[in-house]
């Protein structure tokens, strides 16, 4: 019988000293960068607090007071904030993935829907999107059509919905633009349809290449879903402009730019992770 020792693998005295070298300039690094941070931090603070308009920018902005009486009519706005952007996201992926389907048709018989893809495109990544909302809010019951949606934070839904389509379209279509010709001309080879191929080769592989950009997107239409109280819905910066109205006091926009950033960070620490995570996959 074979000893289990005799075959275990011991690191080379090299390679131990290899990774002490590392460990050791790691936590010199983090050493550095730490001791950089408290110090930019500390020479922040001191020069904020010390500026002459300080005294008056602490009682406008930071009230303590007046933050814990806005904290409830916020944090009950923001979960609209939170609704919409719910309802939107996938929303938004369903419109995006079709209209980047619709640009890669290549028969003529599809030109027509070709055509109104880009067109969409074109013009939704080129407007605004609170220009978008503003259009959208005050445009579509003013038609007084039967079924359209009166709900404002339903109209703001579709704004999002339609700006933030066009550029999510843009992403899934680069996407798909970077899977070799080779997996599609394989996949005809072995008698897939083209809707099999983009389904079942092209599709998977492209998704998979574009999850951090699209997460990006979602970052930014978690802050752009405070748009929307341009046309009335009682959403996070809505009800701090209430607040802020009726005390002459800024403190409630810092409440709802707090639980913006509660919100936001997280994805975006995530979409990192993701991103890195994709970088090491491909070796670079």
């Amino acid at each position: 019988m074979t000893s289990q020792t005799a075959t275990e693998w011991v690191k080379s005295d090299r390679q131990v000293e290899r990774e002490r070298v590392r460990r050791t300039r790691a936590r010199r690094s983090a050493s550095v960068a730490t001791a950089s941070t408290i110090v930019f931090l500390v020479l922040l603070v001191w020069g904020v607090t010390n500026s002459p308009g300080w005294a008056s920018v602490k009682e406008t902005f930071f009230n303590w007071d007046e933050f814990v009486n806005a904290v409830p009519d916020v944090l009950t706005g923001f979960l609209l904030n939170i609704k919409i952007f719910l309802i939107a996201e996938p929303l938004i992926l369903v419109v995006g993935l079709l209209v980047a389907l619709a640009r890669g048709l290549k028969a003529p018989i599809f030109f027509p829907l070709r055509a109104l893809a880009t067109a969409y495109t074109d013009i939704f990544r080129g407007v605004p999107t609170i220009l978008v909302i503003y259009l959208i809010g005050f445009g579509l019951p003013a038609l007084q059509l039967q079924g359209v949606p009166t709900d404002l934070a339903t109209l703001g839904i579709i704004a999002l919905t339609l700006s933030y389509g066009a550029y999510v379209a843009e992403v899934i279509r680069s996407g798909i633009d970077s899977v070799h010709p080779s997996q599609v001309a394989a996949a005809r080879s072995l008698g897939l349809s083209h809707g099999k191929t983009m389904r079942f080769v092209v599709l998977p592989q492209a998704l998979r290449r574009v999850v951090p950009p699209l997460l990006n997107d979602f970052v930014s239409l978690q802050k752009d879903t405070a748009l929307v109280a341009t046309i009335g819905p009682l959403e996070a910066l809505r009800q701090a402009q209430i607040h802020a109205a009726g005390s002459f006091n800024y403190t409630p926009y810092l409440v709802a730019a707090l639980l913006f950033i509660l919100l936001t960070i997280p994805m975006a620490r995530f979409t990192d992770y993701l991103a890195a995570r994709s970088q090491r996959r491909r070796g670079q």
